[in-house]
């Protein structure tokens, strides 16, 4: 098996080291993983992480490094990655230490073992704010209605999924990328484990509100429900209100047309 590990990188010199030693460790007690590979893609980070990602691009011959010309999301970081990635599984996962290494072949097994085309992690004993946890669960009812999900699939983004679904995300070209709805559109062969989830421990969350309206925005335009369900009814009320919000407050108005654009990287193709 070829495995391509994709890690969006904001503002993470302090905890980036200690994550890709964490991931080496784990990979490497994996048997069945021939070669692997870790694309980290510096989303235009305030810090000194690009500089951080050169050097451990030096020093690991599995790292690839990627440096943004502008900030442009999560989402669309990995989308990044998942263009230049060359593996036969995929990883996506934070940069924060708060997705355990050590649950990754837990994950490649769901899909290698039973076949599932994308895996997903619920967390257990979950380290987050209670505002957080609050506004995870308000955004599991909202995806679960505007996308026909089940609830029990917990939309995170420490999640593994098979190469042919990488060759069907990559092509969406637009914009505004919500990257679990282009998951859901090409499979629900979907299966999910429960992973423990740790402390960060460095820095804060760059995740807000306002980022979260921005998801349901582009959930709610780019993600059309149907079949028509009775389940979905309410689904297309929250989008309608979505919209109009988006409408009023131009939510999702940008300068930047570019789904992203990279500015350099540690390695040639």
């Amino acid at each position: 098996m070829n495995l391509s590990i994709v890690i969006p990188v904001y503002n993470s010199e302090s905890i980036i080291v200690n994550l890709i030693e964490k991931i080496e460790i784990a990979i490497k007690k994996i048997n069945y993983v021939e070669s692997f590979e870790i694309l980290l893609i510096n989303d235009f980070s305030s810090d000194r992480s690009w500089e951080k990602i050169k050097l451990l691009s030096k020093n690991y011959n599995f790292i690839k490094g990627i440096n943004l010309s502008k900030n442009f999301g999560q989402h669309n970081a990995i989308m990044c990655g998942l263009n230049l990635c060359n593996g036969d599984y995929v990883i996506t996962m934070d940069d924060d230490l708060q997705h355990p290494p050590g649950s990754i072949n837990e994950l490649l097994s769901e899909l290698k073992n039973k076949n599932f085309d994308a895996c997903y992690t619920n967390y257990l004993n979950r380290r987050h704010p209670l505002w957080k946890k609050f506004v995870s669960w308000l955004n599991n009812i909202v995806s679960s209605h505007l996308l026909n999900k089940p609830y029990y699939i917990y939309l995170s983004s420490f999640r593994a999924f098979k190469k042919k679904i990488v060759d069907e995300i990559i092509k969406y070209k637009e914009r505004d990328v919500y990257l679990d709805g282009l998951i859901l559109k090409t499979t629900r062969n979907i299966s999910i484990v429960s992973v423990p989830h740790s402390k960060r421990p460095h820095g804060l969350s760059n995740y807000n509100f306002r980022k979260l309206l921005s998801l349901w925005s582009n959930m709610a335009v780019n993600f059309p429900a149907f079949p028509l369900r009775p389940s979905t009814l309410l689904g297309l009320f929250i989008k309608f209100i979505i919209i109009i919000f988006r409408k009023v407050t131009s939510l999702n108005k940008k300068t930047i047309k570019d789904q992203y654009i990279i500015s350099e990287k540690t390695f040639s193709g």
